[in-house]
């Protein structure tokens, strides 16, 4: 029984059900839903008369219940720290930063690529207090069981992971990330999104809410269709801290891009750091605003290119601005052509290559 609904969330030769499908043939009226569809519309008068609850927030006032919100930021900078951390603030209820967490949530947490004892630790290491609606999907177990990997680019993977959230009474999803859990397609292309999108709907239908993990690009954009950014109520962009990465797990800045639930001033960019010392079983968690070097990084990712855009949106002096560019120029991350600053895209980023080699061992 396993094995075959292993089968069913894997197999990549299976087709949608089409007992949905009007019977008329493709294309043609169905009769059941030409009356849903006409009950469905009615005149602004009676918009106004209904009884619609306002959703319930989550976290401040920026996620709300059934939101879809995406973190995206380049390998390795930490987008998992963040999430988990998200993740277990939401489970056990508990407020971080200046935003107030109301109630614990039923949250799934669908990880598709850290090792089964890594993601043992890193949970541990987030929690405060036990959190009996905080839930994982160990993809190690799920392959030593099925032999395969769970791929949400299949029709039946997405519907029995719905079914799932529906059976545990889920209220967020977590999906990190999108390049391991939709192997092949990766989510980039138009026809890629096109059907992941309506699943994401139907939870949405069903109150849940999604947060989508996603690599970015070498131009720093989230990489895939720039459509998918359309349905987001909020995106969250993490890039390179400038604060020292002595004993830190992780170090950057997280920022909103988009955000449709409330104002820019509720939602500041923040400075994080996760560090864990070796032995320690609890990772210390800290934000703070961003430094004016961490600022001056930020616009140039927004494309603020002259020293008088940047000293106008940071409120200082141009003098000031061309000193934090030398030193990033000699950091090796931003170049001048002209009267222009541009970022340098150094793959891979200058916290893996300033790693000391281990001396050669001897025979």
């Amino acid at each position: 029984m396993v094995r075959r609904s292993a089968h069913l969330v894997c197999g990549m030769n299976d087709t949608p059900d089409t007992a949905a499908q009007s019977e008329t043939g493709p294309g043609q009226p169905n009769a059941q839903l030409r009356g849903h569809l006409n009950d469905s519309v009615g005149p602004a008068e009676r918009l106004a008369q209904l009884a619609v609850p306002q959703r319930e927030p989550v976290v401040g006032d920026w996620f709300r219940q059934a939101d879809l919100g995406f973190i995206y930021g380049a390998r390795g900078l930490g987008k998992t720290w963040l999430a988990m951390f998200l993740a277990r603030k939401c489970a056990e209820g508990a407020s971080f930063a200046h935003w107030l967490v109301l109630k614990p949530r039923r949250v799934l947490y669908v990880d598709g690529e850290m090792p089964l004892d890594t993601l043992r630790d890193r949970d541990a290491a987030l929690s405060n207090q036990p959190a009996d609606g905080m839930f994982y999907f160990e993809h190690d177990t799920f392959f030593r069981l099925s032999n395969q990997a769970l791929n949400l680019s299949n029709p039946s993977a997405r519907a029995i992971l719905l079914e799932k959230c529906l059976q545990d009474r889920i209220e967020i999803l977590f999906l990190d990330n999108l390049s391991c859990l939709l192997p092949g397609a990766n989510g980039d292309g138009a026809n890629d999104w096109a059907e992941l999108f309506p699943w994401l709907m139907e939870l949405r239908h069903h109150h849940i809410a999604v947060v989508c993990i996603a690599q970015a690009g070498r131009n720093g954009f989230m990489r895939g269709v720039s459509r998918r950014e359309d349905s987001a109520f909020w995106i969250i962009q993490l890039t390179e801290s400038t604060a020292p990465e002595a004993e830190k797990s992780a170090s950057f800045v997280a920022r909103f891009v988009k955000n449709r639930n409330t104002t820019d001033a509720d939602c500041p960019p923040l400075t994080w750091s996760f560090s864990k010392p070796n032995g320690e079983p609890k990772a210390k968690v800290s934000w703070d605003k961003p430094s004016i070097p961490d600022l001056f990084r930020q616009c140039i990712e927004d494309k603020f290119d002259s020293a008088t855009e940047i000293a106008h949106e940071l409120g200082i002096s141009k003098v000031k601005v061309s000193r934090l560019a030398t030193a990033a120029i000699n950091e090796g991350w931003l170049q001048k052509k002209g009267r222009k600053y541009v970022k340098r895209y150094v793959y891979p980023p200058k916290r893996f290559t300033n790693l000391k080699k281990s001396p050669p061992k001897s025979s």
